[in-house]
């Protein structure tokens, strides 16, 4: 039996192409762009003009790619990243060559809800190894992904493939930095240059000067004719093979292969009428009976029998001893992990068979307390520069790849400005360990625009990612070799400021060696029956400082620490409410944090209560982080007030 195109090219050493392998690829290369345009006609939408375009592109890359049916699901081989993720078509109609997708599943479900091939690329579909469409975002995750393959020193190759339009994009610049400051020379883009994106020309939308972007950053770059597969595979070699980064930009034609689409903008993300389908489809040389057996399969029921790929990564990591800290001397959260890091670090670093831990930086190692673990495991830190959109990305992409990812950032930088980079971390399933320091009003001096006073809001509007806010260093450094151990997106939180350990009423530590942190379990710090104080964070000393002096008063408050308010036990809620008095007490917005998750799990389970709900109402003043929260009306003495006055 012959070889198939896929088994030829994957094993393919020649300097060029022989005649009949590029005859081959021509006729697939026709056959896939039917399928293409089968896809969005049956669909009333979809970008066809890109994914005609792009398809030499796929079909070359798919094909000399390690990436096979077969090993799909083993994360030890080459990786493709799709980041114009909206030549969707293109994607599933290659893949379908190659055997990962069944063409006329991929033809008729195009963009059926509930289907597996959605209008952008998601990782849900087998050969697909990041979900995109974001424009971007794609060379970041490739960089992740290149940077992985190296950390478990594998000889595995990235494939990037990205459109015209995006290439002015900030994040796509701070990429080809990281990629070049780490001499990946295992990643090669391939950039779709059409010259048309949604609004017209690229000169016209935005003049740049695609060429020159990648030479000041420091690439290998060259160009190739985008539909000679002759051109395309000669410079790719070439590419695969210099030792450095490397771009092909490659030449192409809008709507390439239909006449009265090629080079017309209005095709960019607009599928052709039945009307049109018969033209195209004749120019094609296929048979219109194709768009007839796909929107019959559309309608039917069997659409819903299809299953989509499931995945999660194994790690193997030893998260160390926990250590003790006593209450004879206060220190600052960021401080025990950085401890638990090394501990951690040390407990893995060059040992055979445990996963890699890579740690990243945007020049803050000295304040988020990561200095140490790079001086003891260099080759698993990386220091990404002020380059916060492309760590988050690189960081996330990375984790899929064998990898377990921390990057420890200022609250404002590591979350609220790229919302966006960990939306997209949770649609990929990412096993990122995200450690925010600074978080709330307790930055203090820097005042409201470092001041991360929304985290625990935006962490509630996505779905996977888990939130940790610790209450003092010994429950920071249980919470944080928690996180590195169990696989997933996880956030754990902490503010500047040096705290004091919490301790049981005889002053013993409250978080011990008997203690073992359990997602989503509150503790009860101090018990009472006139009011429930539900905190987190730092505020949490400052609870237990307001029951000894309400205690005085004879009022009995029951404290809570809520170390994980994106998932509160009923058993709190029920407690707390038995009181008649709850008050919710945070450093964080309170319109979207603790306040607000307790006043609807309280309404959800029925437990009636009167609920007062302190928190930050404003941005915050410049100030010691002690003045900052006694102006917003948080302080251990404002607190005891507000219950007091409720009590009366």
């Amino acid at each position: 039996m012959k070889p198939n195109i896929k088994e030829v090219l994957c094993n393919y050493k020649e300097e060029d192409l022989s005649e009949d392998l590029i005859r081959q690829l021509q006729k697939a290369a026709k056959k896939c762009r039917l399928w293409a345009l089968t896809m969005t006609t049956t669909a009333k939408s979809g970008h066809i003009g890109g994914s005609l375009s792009s398809m030499e592109m796929y079909l070359l890359v798919y094909g000399l790619a390690n990436l096979t049916p077969q090993n799909v699901e083993n994360i030890e081989r080459d990786h493709v990243v799709i980041s114009h993720g909206h030549t969707s078509p293109a994607a599933y109609a290659v893949l379908s060559y190659y055997g990962f997708l069944d063409p006329n599943q991929a033809m008729a479900l195009f963009r059926k809800a509930g289907s597996p091939f959605p209008g952008h690329v998601e990782r849900e579909v087998s050969g697909i190894d990041w979900s995109s469409g974001n424009l971007g975002q794609g060379l970041a995750a490739g960089v992740g992904f290149g940077l992985a393959q190296r950390a478990k020193k594998l000889d595995n190759h990235v494939f990037v493939l990205m459109g015209d339009g995006e290439q002015i994009k900030g994040q796509v610049a701070e990429a080809r930095r990281v990629a070049v400051k780490n001499c990946l020379d295992n990643v090669t883009v391939l950039v779709d240059w059409n010259d048309i994106q949604i609004s017209g020309r690229l000169e016209k939308v935005m003049p740049f000067n695609l060429k020159e972007l990648w030479i000041a950053d420091g690439w290998s770059v060259y160009e190739a004719d985008g539909h000679d597969f002759a051109s395309l595979y000669r410079t790719l070699r070439q590419a695969m093979e210099d030792g450095k980064p490397s771009v092909v930009l490659c030449r192409t034609i809008m709507g390439k292969g239909i006449s009265f689409m090629e080079g017309t903008p209005a095709y960019h993300g607009k599928a052709a009428s039945d009307e049109e389908y018969e033209k195209a489809v004749a120019e094609l040389g296929g048979s219109s009976e194709l768009l007839v057996q796909a929107k019959t399969y559309r309608a039917s029921d069997a659409s819903k029998e299809i299953a989509k790929v499931s995945r999660e990564d194994k790690v193997v990591v030893d998260v160390g001893t926990p250590r003790i800290y006593l209450p004879d001397i206060k220190t600052d959260c960021r401080s025990a992990f950085g401890k638990a890091l090394v501990d951690i670090g040390a407990a893995n670093y060059g040992i055979a068979g445990k996963t890699p831990i890579l740690v990243f930086d945007c020049d803050l190692a000295g304040s988020v307390k990561v200095g140490d673990f790079a001086k003891s495991c260099p080759e698993w830190f990386f220091e990404m520069g002020i380059q916060e959109h492309a760590t988050a990305t690189v960081a996330g992409a990375a984790s899929c790849s064998g990898v377990i990812s921390i990057w420890a950032d200022f609250g404002v930088f590591g979350l609220s400005e790229v919302y966006n980079q960990q939306r997209l971390n949770d649609i990929n399933g990412t096993n990122l360990k995200l450690i925010l320091t600074h978080v709330g009003l307790d930055v203090g001096e820097d005042g409201k625009t470092h001041q991360c006073i929304d985290y625990i809001g935006l962490l509630r509007n996505m779905f996977g990612w888990k939130l940790v806010v610790p209450a003092d260093p010994n429950q920071t450094d249980r919470a944080v070799r928690w996180s590195i151990g169990t696989y997933g997106n996880i956030c754990v939180a902490m503010g500047r400021s040096k705290v004091p350990v919490i301790t049981k009423e005889d002053g013993t530590p409250y978080y011990d060696e008997d203690y073992v942190f359990e997602y989503g379990k509150s503790d009860l710090l101090r018990d009472g029956s006139d009011v429930a104080i539900l905190c987190c964070g730092h505020m949490a000393y400052r609870a237990v400082e307001a029951w000894e002096k309400l205690k005085a008063k004879g009022i009995y408050a029951k404290v809570f620490n809520v170390s994980c308010p994106l998932q509160i036990d009923e058993h709190t809620i029920n407690e707390a409410t038995k009181t008649g008095l709850v008050v919710t007490y945070e450093d964080h917005h309170c319109g979207s944090g603790l306040g607000s998750i307790v006043s609807e799990k309280m309404v959800e389970l029925g437990c009636m209560s009167k609920l007062v709900k302190l928190g930050v109402h404003r941005y915050g003043d410049s100030g010691t982080a002690e003045e900052v929260i006694d102006m917003m009306g948080l302080s251990t003495d404002k607190l005891i007030k507000v219950i007091s006055r409720h009590l009366a």
